[in-house]
């Protein structure tokens, strides 16, 4: 497990993610469209042995330093995002990402001579198949680089720290990262970098960088770093030759090590227990809390600290899914070893009962289902006094899926749909009245807050996409409100026989009688 720490250390980390609100952190670097196209396989082309994948739908996301700034969003920071694009319709996508995350795109700068980068996953359930990248390698013309350093220096002074993503596309020369580094010191900002390559001389003066075990490695002619001792020393050798201040290295399942070159070296072990399904997006996570974290007044060792929970959170999801301060909040208090009366709750019902999540943890915990291959149901309802039509038929749709997820009408649906004196039980009680059913793997709450919204389950679907939608009564599939959506997606629609005589209105009749 993380080591445990003091109640005093835990107080100070609490602090720090709660003040990430307050923060404000510039990025700068090389901004990708992430696109992954997802299908199946179920046979070989004739014209070369090669799969054909029947493409059933495709999903955008910011990529490289646009990661970054989604990292920033989760943690609740504001993020300003200088980067170039070109002039085509991924610019666009890009630009309209960057401002649903609710920032502003203004730093974005577009031009002509280039294309926006793009890397396109292909996947056949969770399988990658192929990977195709889009881009063009290219040094900013003088005139480019002088818009960006502009627009550099009109973030500079509403910024708590500049954070350097540097992928090696053309954005950031070595000239071009000294005067961001240099003009970032002369406002005391401190400046974390995120290295490209073997040449880390072009970083000198910044705060931090952050490369992993196979990076330092490299940037030191092939030093050994198995070990603590070894990486301390290759660190302290980019330290001594590159002129860095310090050394944040990401070394896996062993953790992260902090070398500042003068004080002893504080490692940091990671939990034992973690169940790694994407690395992928790991380093932007860890470089966007250490940013936020610095930004805040954090030190070093306390930055890296959070930046080690942080990953081992993000290696468990899928994908380049970012980190959240809940989650944060929530791993620190898990790590102390000395955990709280609601965090011992907390850990009890997870052992015992379905959790209820929002909308963004449910899709990631599909991610996770759906990355071991399984079969995922659906189903809603109001379930205000569960009886034996409810337990019967929620065990009748687990059968056909290997996990159900059960959408729940929260109270205003619920007073929407049954009128003003329903629901009986709020939704936190009934919601744990199901967590209990063995059936039941997971619980989102849905619905309208007033009438005239939207009661149906159908955005929630949209989300989560599961395998089969589960409907029971006496319909037809054409009269499902939600059908048309879930067969868009290539979804199917189940629809399972009642159980009459057995509804929550006979049952309230029954007690009122």
């Amino acid at each position: 497990m993380i080591e445990k720490q003091s109640l005093n250390q835990v107080q100070r980390l609490e602090d720090f993610v709660k003040n990430f609100t307050q923060r404000r952190v510039l990025v700068i670097g090389d901004v990708m469209l992430d696109r992954f196209v997802y299908g199946d396989v179920n046979r070989i082309s004739p014209e070369s042995p090669v799969p054909v994948l029947a493409i059933k739908r495709e999903d955008n996301m910011l990529g490289g330093s646009g990661n970054a700034v989604s990292n920033l969003k989760g943690l609740g920071v504001r993020a300003d995002l200088v980067a170039c694009v070109g002039q085509d319709e991924s610019a666009d996508q890009v630009k309209a990402l960057i401002e649903d995350l609710g920032f502003k795109s203004k730093g974005i700068l577009s031009f002509d001579d280039r294309p926006t980068t793009e890397k396109t996953r292909y996947l056949a359930g969770h399988q990658q198949l192929l990977r195709a990248d889009y881009e063009q390698v290219k040094a900013l013309s003088e005139d480019q680089n002088n818009q960006l350093l502009n627009e550099v220096e009109q973030s500079l002074p509403h910024c708590d720290a500049v954070l350097i993503s540097d992928y090696g596309k053309g954005l950031l020369d070595e000239n071009t990262v000294q005067t961001i580094i240099q003009r970032a010191k002369d406002a005391q900002k401190p400046v974390i970098v995120d290295p490209k390559g073997t040449d880390y001389s072009r970083y000198r003066g910044a705060s931090a960088i952050t490369p992993n075990k196979k990076e330092l490695s490299e940037a030191t002619g092939g030093m050994a770093v198995n070990s603590d001792d070894a990486v301390i020393k290759a660190a302290q050798t980019l330290i001594s030759e590159c002129g860095i201040e310090a050394v944040i290295a990401t070394r896996s399942k062993d953790g992260i090590s902090v070398i500042n070159g003068t004080d002893d070296a504080v490692h940091i072990k990671s939990a034992s227990d973690v169940e790694v399904y994407d690395v992928s997006g790991a380093g932007d996570t860890v470089i966007s809390v250490v940013a936020a974290s610095l930004g805040s007044g954090a030190s070093l060792e306390d930055s890296a600290r959070l930046a080690n929970i942080a990953g081992s959170i993000v290696v468990a999801k899928v994908g380049t899914a970012p980190i959240r301060a809940q989650e944060l909040l929530s791993r620190i208090d898990h790590t102390t070893g000395q955990s709280s009366q609601n965090n011992d709750n907390r850990v009890l019902s997870r052992a015992r009962m379905a959790q209820t999540l929002s909308w963004e943890e449910a899709r990631e915990e599909v991610q996770r289902w759906r990355a071991r291959g399984l079969k995922i149901g659906f189903t809603n309802g109001c379930f205000d006094i569960v009886h034996y039509g409810h337990v019967s038929y929620l065990n009748e749709a687990r059968s056909h899926c290997d996990r159900l997820i059960v959408g729940l009408n929260k109270d205003s649906s619920v007073s929407i749909l049954k009128g003003p004196e329903r629901p009986v039980h709020d939704e936190n009680a009934r919601a744990s009245v199901l967590g209990a059913l063995g059936s039941t793997d997971l619980i989102v709450l849905f619905g309208a807050e007033e009438e005239g919204g939207d009661n149906t389950a159908i955005d929630l679907l949209k989300l989560l996409e599961p395998d089969v939608y589960f409907k029971g009564g006496d319909y037809k599939v054409e009269d499902i409100p939600e059908a048309p959506t879930v067969q868009a997606y290539g979804g199917e629609v189940h629809v399972m026989s009642g159980f009459d005589g057995h509804s929550t209105t006979n049952s309230i009749e029954k007690m009122r009688a």
